[in-house]
């Protein structure tokens, strides 16, 4: 082998060292090391995939840290009558938009329970944010919960979950009392028809319970609902069906070993409270419940003054 033949040589064994054996590597080994590799690009956190989640980061930044984790297909705007009412309380609170919603990346994969909880946990690590209540309403609450099962509690102080889809929702063997697949099978083939008159049909109806007798429908609550709903990836909402009816927390909330609120409607007609809230307490060992007689899914708007003061309650607990 001549010199300049061993020279290429070495350099090929140089350039694979480099960028393959070594990047293989360097892959992060389980997710918690994974949300350890985010980075902070402006308004943006940058997943160890790539995705770029917007956030939201509201008043004092050395007060208790909130973070909340939004509905389908809704994104952190839904959550701006708590951001604001907490943080004008003191809290530094946090919200961003799930991979494929809002103003955040849309892959056309990770549209599932693990990634949102890693994404969240890749917020709550790339902002160093320690003590935190984590909060989650609807899909949200199952991206808690998730959460907390895949990378514990060492930054968590308390959780709440709002009109979440813990512990189950899909009806199987082993949870009989579940919604039928069918049900779900529906909402898919709404969204594939038509999903922005899908967005007003659930928003006019029963999200807010403008579908029940004597409620007036509210024009700006529903057209906030649409506009967000459109604004999300149709790939990511479609997959996020999937990831809000079939992923079985149980387990995840077997590992709730902090003090956890439950707040829901007791009208909720997309998420039932019996399926939902007064079932989490049987897993979350001494997890608190709250039911708002006639309250519907979207609570954090419907009743927005009362949930606001229930999570300030919880919060100076």
């Amino acid at each position: 082998m001549n010199t300049l033949t061993r020279t290429f040589a070495a350099s090929l064994l140089a350039i694979a060292l480099q960028g393959g054996f070594a990047a293989h590597a360097a892959q992060p080994a389980t997710p918690t090391q994974a949300a350890a590799t985010a980075t902070i690009d402006g308004n943006f956190i940058v997943t160890h995939d790539g995705v770029r989640l917007y956030y939201k980061d509201w008043g004092p930044k050395d007060g208790p840290v909130v973070t909340l984790s939004h509905g389908w297909p809704l994104n952190s705007d839904s959550w701006e009558s708590q951001m604001i009412f907490l943080a004008s309380q003191g809290y530094r609170v946090v919200a961003h938009d799930r991979r494929g919603h809002g103003r955040s990346s849309q892959p056309w994969d990770g549209n599932d329970m693990d990634h949102y909880a890693d994404d969240l946990a890749a917020v709550i690590t790339a902002l160093d944010l320690r003590e935190v209540t984590v909060v989650g309403f609807s899909t949200g609450g199952g991206e808690v919960a998730r959460y907390i099962g895949r990378h514990g509690t060492g930054r968590v102080r308390k959780a709440v979950l709002v009109g979440a889809v813990t512990p189950f929702m899909l009806r199987t063997d082993d949870n009989p009392g579940g919604i039928p697949l069918e049900v779900y099978d529906g909402i898919r083939a709404g969204a594939q028809a038509n999903r922005s008159q899908q967005y007003l049909d659930i928003a006019s109806g029963p999200f807010f319970g403008f579908n029940r007798p004597g409620a007036t429908p509210n024009q700006g609550l529903i057209q906030s609902f649409w506009a967000q709903g459109v604004q999300a990836g149709h790939k990511a909402t479609y997959n996020s069906i999937a990831a809000f009816s079939a992923s079985d927390f149980r387990d995840d909330l077997r590992k709730f070993d902090v003090p956890t609120l439950v707040i829901h409607g007791g009208d909720d007609q997309l998420v039932p409270v019996d399926l939902s809230a007064r079932a989490v307490p049987h897993y979350a060992k001494g997890a608190k419940v709250i039911v708002y007689p006639g309250a519907p899914h979207g609570i954090t708007d419907t009743h927005k003054d009362r949930l606001n003061q229930d999570l300030l309650a919880f919060l100076r607990e």
